[in-house]
């Protein structure tokens, strides 16, 4: 499935994306610019990351999608979530103007390095990916990457620089991580997600045994974790393990938090103690993915020492357990998880770090994943002490399902929704008031998703503060 236009972009000027916006065509479009393409492109909806484009001094179209948006363009470049009759993509395609789906050009990308190193993984991939960054660049290396959130280290989501390794989030969504070309795949876990596509568990580890055997160097992946395991049967590169079992090559011993927001823990390589490393952001569950990317930085080239420091400097991506503000001693932070599996882990974190209560602002993303995980997302969401629940966020789908946000709040016990509302920003709205009203000080809110809940947050902080300012 590796992309065979690995020569498209040559001769070309002018590329315009349909998406732009997008948290997968952000990056693309930071690279490209800087390598010195002019960029134009378009969206539906405004949001942070598009005005972060617009800052680059690239050319955004009005909101909304307009045949006339690709007039110039020599090459075209569209996001998998613009639907067939977009009028945009229907112009483009009458054009005769090349195109390319944005995982075929990531794919060309990440060609033009001897190690790429991609990062795989149902949960994890942009944390993972950050830190390996994080890691490299703090070591000076002028890496390139490309990440699926914001990292304040790069101003943004991707780079482009001179050395041979690029860092790269692999998604598998569609099958899209099997256009690259990995020198380094890394697998970070396997768990039941996007059903709506593979159908099943055999078939996502189906793809992810693809994904491995794609590597041209090797794999490493998580040894504790049983799916993945099962894939490394039929993977037939060389792998490298990491986890907290002592039969992996890599592992974590010593392990000690601190409120639920420090920890501290010995990195192990081959039965030898590594190096000792500190975490600044919460949640066990971070221990393994920095094991994760001790391996890989290891491979990279980077020392034990270059791995401590980076892993003590890094304080998150964007959009990940990301704090807003605080207000009368109620803080709002906001984190990108949207998978049963995250919110629990997330959540499980959050309710560690000694707060009053715990709430869960959280808007379910696709129709699909909504209803074929409606049980397991109903025990993540029974963690925290409050939970508010908003509208579903369909994005590139059509609710065939019959599936509301009522459905899932049915499920928790407690949960608040505002099923007889909607639409978009009225639900938000609503939401934001309600969390609003009877948050206590003390406690946090923690809106969640992969959608724009982060604007809810927004909203929260700005109600918070109109309410203690009117006090």
């Amino acid at each position: 499935m590796i992309s065979e236009n690995n020569n498209i972009l040559d001769g070309k000027k002018h590329i315009h994306m349909i998406g732009i916006g997008g948290s997968g065509m952000y990056p693309l479009a930071q690279m490209l610019h800087i390598r010195g393409f002019y960029i134009t492109g378009s969206d539906n909806n405004e949001t942070d990351t598009l005005q972060a484009v617009r800052k680059m001094g690239i050319t955004v179209c009005p909101l909304g999608q307009r045949a006339e948006n690709i007039e110039g363009a020599d090459l075209i470049v569209y996001t998998a979530a613009i639907m067939s009759d977009n009028p945009e993509f229907v112009a483009a395609k009458a054009s005769g103007v090349p195109m390319l789906e944005r995982s075929e050009l990531l794919g060309i990308i990440t060609g033009w390095f001897k190690n790429a190193v991609c990062v795989s993984g149902t949960h994890g991939k942009t944390t993972v990916t950050s830190m390996i960054t994080t890691i490299l660049k703090t070591a000076g290396r002028d890496i390139s990457a490309y990440i699926g959130g914001k990292l304040p280290l790069i101003g943004g989501s991707g780079c482009i620089g001179d050395d041979d390794t690029m860092v790269c989030e692999a998604c598998e969504f569609k099958d899209h991580y099997l256009h690259l070309h990995p020198a380094i795949s890394l697998i970070n876990n396997i768990d039941e997600d996007h059903l709506d596509y593979f159908g099943d568990l055999s078939h996502i580890i189906d793809s992810f045994v693809k994904f491995g055997n794609n590597a041209s160097g090797m794999v490493i992946a998580n040894g504790d974790d049983d799916n993945t395991r099962k894939a490394l049967e039929r993977i037939t590169v060389p792998v490298v393990t990491f986890g907290y079992s002592e039969t992996n090559d890599w592992y974590a011993k010593n392990v000690r938090c601190e409120n639920g927001l420090k920890i501290s823990f010995d990195i192990f390589h081959n039965g030898e103690k590594y190096t000792s490393c500190v975490l600044n952001i919460p949640g066990e569950h971070n221990v393994l993915n920095a094991v994760a990317a001790c391996a890989a930085a290891f491979e990279s080239g980077a020392s034990a020492e270059e791995t401590a420091r980076g892993l003590e400097e890094f304080r998150g991506a964007k959009r990940r357990f990301d704090k807003y503000g605080e207000v009368n001693g109620i803080t709002v932070c906001d984190d990108y998880g949207h998978h049963p599996t995250e919110l629990k882990a997330t959540l499980t974190a959050a309710v560690k770090m000694g707060f009053n209560r715990v709430w869960a602002v959280f808007q379910p993303f696709t129709f699909s994943r909504t209803a074929l995980l409606l049980d397991e997302f109903a025990d993540a969401l029974s963690v925290p002490d409050k939970c508010i629940i908003t509208a579903i966020m369909g994005s590139r789908e059509v609710n065939t399902y019959n599936i509301y946000d009522i459905d899932l709040a049915k499920k928790v016990e407690g949960a608040v929704c505002f099923a007889d509302v909607q639409e978009h920003d009225a639900n938000f709205e609503l939401c934001a008031e309600y969390a609003a009203e009877n948050a206590q000080p003390g406690d946090l809110i923690l809106t969640m998703g992969c959608g724009d809940i982060n604007k809810c947050a927004h909203l929260i902080l700005d109600k918070l503060e109109k309410k203690y300012n009117a006090q």
